[in-house]
């Protein structure tokens, strides 16, 4: 007999319901009747959605494109995840700021029509291999004074929590204090990968609040979601995205955006359709290095969301899904223009050099200033990720794993990194 799948809402009275009290409180609800079509939404979504409306004292969302992808997310979160108690806390929290930040944006239009005529012009999106050197890459460019970069407590909290009692900005260090809460029940992952509230965030955050991002796969066991989103495509995401970079350029105008993620590549047929102008650039390394670390931090990020975590099941999942990566670079390469293709070796080896052919390719011009600033950041000593290898442990053999990449090796010209 089959069991019925957990509700994604049971979890057990504790400190988290404590501070929902306090919250309800000190925004009391509204009493607008909802304008929200019946039988758009599951009922578990419905509840999240009229919850968060009657918060914000509104009476419906801009636009609904998000509802069905909200859908399916709390569809795969009760019936594969197995969330453990923390997972059912976090995830319901994780959306219930989704849908906060859409109504603020919401609002945000109302009082600034302006907003959604704000131009991005010509952006550059960074992907590629994961683990190939894209955050340290994403970072020296944020250096630069002409560029601009998403930070981390932007993507989170794009505008101020509204208080009659705080009036004050506490973005960065609610976000500060989520990410040390977080390293906490994630003992290592520090090592693995860096967390900090002003550091420059991919975009996966972005297209994750209207619940249409590859993110979500990151860390949580959820086939049938990722099944949909593969099917689905990711043209409405790209949407949201350019709408929510319209809201933080109207707060640091005039810049050129740099973006990063390697999910991208799963994704570059509706970056040139919603950013006709954008430059697209391919970080390239040894499968090999990528595909342990890649299950190494699938391991770390998944562990306090889930009942139950198979090391095996993760290795193929990450390995299958970086063969799919590749085979999309391949065939990205044969028909987008204005790809550059740059290798993880010349861009921990010679980075201002790699700097340099990103701009001459992009038409920037590297100042004299910018170039001080990106030499001074690389004179400090800068601490390495764990690079070690452990394929037995996640169910992979290295063999297998060189076979099944050769195509993209010889394809892009991949040196081959010594593995122990």
């Amino acid at each position: 007999m089959t069991a019925e799948p957990k509700s994604f809402g049971a979890q057990a009275p504790g400190p988290g319901a404590c501070v929902k009290r306090f919250a309800d409180w000190l925004l009391p609800e509204s009493g607008e009747e909802f304008a929200f079509p019946s039988g758009l939404a599951t009922p578990e979504a419905e509840k999240l959605i009229t919850k968060a409306l009657r918060r914000a004292g509104r009476s419906n969302f801009s636009d609904l494109s998000f509802v069905q992808p909200l859908n399916r997310l709390l569809k795969a979160y009760a019936e594969e995840a197995d969330l453990s108690l923390f997972g059912r806390h976090a995830t319901r929290c994780d959306l219930d700021r989704c849908l906060t930040n859409q109504l603020r944006l919401d609002a945000a239009e109302e009082e600034d029509p302006s907003i959604l005529s704000r131009a991005i012009r010509k952006p550059v999106f960074i992907t590629g291999m994961p683990r190939s050197a894209s955050s340290f890459l994403h970072k020296l460019l944020s250096l630069d004074p002409a560029n601009v970069v998403p930070r981390c407590w932007q993507l989170l909290y794009p505008y101020p929590s509204p208080s009659r009692l705080l009036p004050l900005d506490l973005r960065k260090t609610r976000v500060a204090l989520q990410l040390r809460l977080f390293q906490c029940v994630t003992p290592g992952l520090g090592r693995l990968h860096h967390l900090s509230a002003d550091a420059p965030q991919e975009c996966t955050d972005i297209t994750a609040q209207v619940f249409q991002s590859l993110r979500f796969e990151n860390t949580h066991r959820i086939p049938s979601y990722q099944d949909w989103i593969d099917r689905h495509g990711h043209h409405h995401a790209f949407l949201f995205h350019r709408r929510f970079l319209q809201h933080l350029e109207a707060q640091t105008p005039g810049r050129r955006w740099i973006l990063k993620s390697p999910d991208h590549v799963f994704s570059l047929d509706a970056i040139r359709a919603v950013y006709p102008d954008a430059v697209i650039v391919f970080l390239h390394r040894d499968p090999l290095s990528v595909v342990s670390s890649c299950a190494r931090l699938a391991e770390h990020l998944r562990r306090p969301f889930t009942n139950h975590l198979d090391p095996k099941q993760v290795g193929h999942q990450v390995s299958a899904r970086l063969r799919q990566a590749a085979g999309h670079m391949m065939d990205a390469a044969g028909h987008l223009p204005r790809i550059l293709h740059l290798h993880y070796g010349q861009v921990v080896v010679q980075p201002i050099a790699a700097v340099r052919t990103l701009y001459r390719h992009c038409g920037f011009e590297l100042s004299a200033a910018a170039e001080r600033r990106m030499t001074r950041f690389l004179a400090r000593p800068h601490r390495r990720s764990v690079r070690t290898q452990d394929f037995s442990r996640f169910g992979l053999d290295a063999g297998n794993l060189r076979d099944g990449f050769a195509p993209y090796v010889q394809h892009f010209a991949v040196p081959e990194e010594a593995h122990a």
